[in-house]
């Protein structure tokens, strides 16, 4: 069933690809106060049930007679992975080039119409392994928290507004990390760069690669990175504060980056964290991954993000009485 050439990663386990700045920005975000007692108000069995009914009645599940060649792909990545899963797909209109996952027991994905006629079957295969690399890297359980603070009202609980708007951009802040990691598990799939540049390429605007320069657009991605006065750092913090994706050329240079170190090319040669390995399941990785979360806002040249390192601790202490308040308003 695998593409001539492809190479299954037998046994592979997802902390072989996960971006540190991923792992570090989920661990902060277990941290917050609330997070948990918004989780058990927020997230049931019956939750997810209605999400599945949603995108039964107004999408279209993939199968064998549905969109058979994404289905075909959906396989392919399973087998690629070594995983045991292959969760459910689903095609829905929408003109926005997107795609993304829900749920958190039996995760899906959904996939917006508009991919569909812009991409060609690696893209595509990008995409779907990409969208699999979150629920194994357990991702949709905080995606799914995210997409019900952004689409649900809250105003019943006491002071909410303020509990919510601090972890929604807290998860915000992660999803974007876990973006990365997520960029990485599409190259693994296809094992191709040029596929993974060009499906960013056009998400960023080429509406046919043959027209856009790959070489201009990593220079375009260093002269973003290279502005840092304080009023481009401003500028930066704001344009991406609620944006649940990093800007395709951040991506695309990051992906580029990692293929670079050599890291991509040792995993298809077989050198990468099995299943149930102890190396891949140590407290030591996860203070690690937030460490380098900590020391790259430390080192970062950018003026707004030292500002944002410094207060936040006394955000920190304030949300503990926020915490409080929502405890007792579910203890009620």
């Amino acid at each position: 069933m695998l593409v001539a050439g492809t190479k299954k990663l037998e046994g592979i386990d997802p902390k072989s690809w996960e971006h540190p700045a991923d792992k570090a920005a989920l661990s902060a975000l277990k941290q917050m106060k609330g997070l948990s007692e918004l989780i058990k108000l927020l997230i049931s069995v019956t939750t997810e049930r209605s999400l599945k009914l949603m995108a039964l009645a107004s999408s279209i599940k993939v199968t064998e007679n549905q969109y058979p060649g994404l289905h075909t792909i959906a396989r392919r990545v399973t087998e690629i992975f070594d995983w045991d899963y292959t969760p459910d797909l689903f095609v829905t209109q929408s003109p926005f080039w997107n795609a993304g996952v829900i749920g958190v027991q039996e995760p899906f994905i959904i996939i917006n119409n508009a991919m569909l006629n812009g991409l060609d079957e690696k893209e595509l295969t990008s995409v779907v392994a990409h969208e699999m690399g979150h629920i194994m890297s357990g991702h949709s359980l905080y995606k799914t928290l995210l997409w019900m603070l952004t689409n649900i009202s809250l105003q019943a609980i006491p002071m909410a507004g303020l509990i919510v708007l601090g972890i929604k951009a807290a998860l915000y802040e992660w999803d974007r990390k876990s973006e990365l990691t997520a960029d990485r598990a599409g190259l693994l799939a296809v094992q191709d760069g040029t596929t993974s540049y060009n499906l960013l390429m056009k998400m960023a605007g080429a509406h046919n690669p043959g027209d856009v320069n790959l070489n201009e657009l990593f220079a375009q991605a260093q002269e973003y990175e290279s502005k840092q006065t304080l009023l481009d750092s401003a500028h930066k913090f704001l344009n991406q504060l609620w944006e649940s994706h990093p800007f395709p050329v951040v991506r695309l240079q990051e992906l580029k980056a990692w293929e670079a170190s050599g890291q991509y090319k040792s995993i298809l040669e077989g050198n990468y964290i099995r299943k149930n390995s102890a190396s891949g399941n140590t407290a030591e990785d996860i203070q690690s991954g937030f460490e380098y979360y900590k020391e790259s806002w430390k080192k970062n040249g950018d003026p707004v993000s030292n500002f944002v390192n410094d207060v936040s601790d006394g955000l920190g202490k304030a949300a503990d009485t926020i915490s409080e308040k929502l405890k007792d308003f579910l203890n009620q």
